[in-house]
C-alpha cells in the first residue's frame, strides 16, 4: 500500500491554543517543528487533546528569538487516532509557526 504523506501548517499562532491537526483516521506524525518568529524568546506548549483531556508533548518549553524546536525527529513517531487533535499554544500572540509532517491513514 502506498503511503499518503501530508502536512499541516499554522502561521503566526499565539495564545489561543491553535488546532494543528485533527485526525480522521489513524495518523502518524513523523515530523513536528515549532519556529519562533517573534523578536524575543517565547514559551510554548504542544499537546494532544483526546476526549477533552490534554496530553502534553512539551509544556513550557522556551524557544529563543529566531530559533526553532524540533519535537519529533530521528525516526520517532506520534500516533493519533481518529478524533485526536494536535494543538499548540504560546505565551505571545502571532509568534509561532508550526510545520507538522504526517503519514495519513496508517492502518485500515
Amino acid at each position: 500500500m502506498a503511503q499518503d504523506f501530508e502536512n499541516s501548517i499554522a502561521r503566526s499562532t499565539g495564545t489561543s491554543g491553535a488546532d494543528i491537526r485533527v485526525a480522521n483516521s489513524d495518523d502518524a506524525i513523523v515530523g513536528l517543528r515549532l519556529a519562533n518568529i517573534h523578536t524575543a524568546a517565547i514559551t510554548v506548549d504542544c499537546f494532544i487533546t483526546r476526549s477533552s483531556a490534554n496530553y502534553f508533548l512539551v509544556k513550557g518549553a522556551t524557544i529563543p528569538a529566531g530559533s526553532s524546536l524540533e519535537l519529533i525527529d530521528g525516526g520517532s513517531k506520534i500516533v493519533l487516532v481518529s478524533g485526536d487533535t494536535l494543538k499548540v499554544d504560546c505565551d505571545t500572540d502571532n509568534a509561532l509557526d508550526v510545520w507538522c509532517s504526517v503519514v495519513d491513514t496508517i492502518s485500515e
